[in-house]
């Protein structure tokens, strides 16, 4: 089915079962014009009829219900704010929210002023420093050990040999890149 706006500038195909007999509001889709459209097929038949019978009366147009299109708003670009979001005289106008500029002072409980740490990186040098002063121990009196406790020759031995082996890997590593 074909379809002509009012305004006669477009033409639109429709499958036929699209619009009922009833009719059915439509928009062009080029100047934004709304009517209420009827079959079209439905309206020949009933013109072609009426011819056959030979009224005397002419059969009257259907009248289609035309609508303006609606005004579209155009939005002006928005303006820069003059005033931040975040700070301290709109958070007190907008959302009563006063900011002092003094920070206010951390409650710190007794158990806590006694406490001391490292941190990470602190903790972890220590556990290095222990562990490379206990290998220098191991080294410098593996002869007295090992006279006191035969067996542990074969360990201490073991544990050198790896430690060597950790030293010429990152050596390695690091002439490598």
């Amino acid at each position: 089915m074909i379809i002509t706006c009012n305004c006669g500038e477009k033409k639109f195909t429709l499958p036929d079962n699209s619009i009922p007999a009833a009719g059915r509001m439509v928009q062009c889709g080029f100047c934004g014009l709304k009517w209420k459209q009827f079959p079209v097929g439905d309206v020949e038949k009933t013109q072609s009829i009426a011819r056959q019978k030979k009224a005397v009366s002419k059969p009257q147009p259907i009248k289609q219900e035309i609508e303006k299109p609606k005004k579209v708003k155009r939005t002006a670009s928005k303006k820069p704010r003059e005033i931040s979001l975040y700070s301290p005289e709109y958070l007190a106008k907008k959302h009563g929210i006063k900011i002092n500029d003094a920070q206010p002072e951390k409650k710190i409980s007794k158990q806590e002023k006694g406490k001391v740490s490292f941190g990470f990186y602190n903790s972890l040098l220590v556990f290095i420093f222990f562990v490379i002063a206990l290998s220098r121990i191991l080294y410098f009196s593996q002869e007295f050990i090992v006279t006191k406790i035969p067996l542990s020759e074969f360990y201490l031995n073991y544990f050198f040999e790896s430690i060597r082996n950790i030293f010429e890997i990152w050596k390695n590593l690091i002439t490598t890149y």
